[in-house]
């Protein structure tokens, strides 16, 4: 059995594992590490899970996902009811900002604008309307205020980084041009260099980071 039949094999397993995903609805196949999932699921939250999943197997360098979006019989919503299902959520939302972020909904597809002060604002947003019902798609166009303080933040991303559970940290290397971050150098897994850019979105001040770590 080839390698790419083994990771395909790995990946449909892992899939079947994961409780919120119908893995009978998602083909999968694999070339030289990057894997391709197919099919359809009900709700954009399914669509997400099984990317996730995928991207957890040993083996696996990338995820390029051409899942479809069919909504069951009753799930479909108008603009109008999701534009303001989607406000009255964020608005519950206590890690947010109140009136930081504006809701636009065209054909199912939400798009988030507005400015907050950390990334993990801009996460918790999209995951607030990522799983209503009748949402085909998000576009997370929020960004982060500036705050002038990023160019502190290098010795602290890296002190992060040795503290983390990296296979390898003094391998990569951090530099910050204002809020942007930018991280290169090589680590053994998709999960580790996925850490390393969670890591950096982290420290104060950052509104950009550029992920140019190779996975080798």
């Amino acid at each position: 059995m080839s390698q790419d039949d083994k990771l395909r094999q790995a990946v449909v397993a892992e899939l079947g594992w994961e409780p919120s995903v119908v893995a009978a609805h998602i083909g999968v196949t694999a070339n030289a590490g990057v894997v391709t999932l197919t099919g359809r699921v009900d709700i954009l939250a399914q669509k997400s899970a099984a990317e996730t999943a995928a991207r957890r197997v040993k083996g696996v360098m990338a995820v390029a996902e051409e899942i479809e979006i069919r909504l069951w019989s009753g799930a479909a919503r108008s603009d109008e009811e999701l534009a303001m299902a989607a406000v009255e959520r964020i608005a519950w939302d206590v890690s947010l900002p109140v009136g930081a972020v504006q809701v636009q909904v065209d054909d199912g597809w939400i798009t988030l604008t507005g400015q907050l002060d950390w990334h993990y604002q801009r996460q918790a947003v999209e995951r607030d309307v990522h799983g209503m019902v009748g949402v085909i798609g998000v576009s997370n166009e929020t960004t982060i205020k500036p705050t002038g303080e990023a160019g502190d933040s290098k010795a602290g991303i890296m002190h992060a980084l040795n503290r983390s559970c990296l296979d390898d940290p003094d391998g990569l290397t951090v530099s910050i041009d204002g809020g942007k971050v930018r991280l290169t150098g090589s680590v053994k897994s998709p999960r580790d260099r996925d850490l390393a850019a969670g890591i950096a979105w982290a420290a104060l001040g950052t509104t950009a980071v550029e992920n140019d770590i190779r996975i080798v």
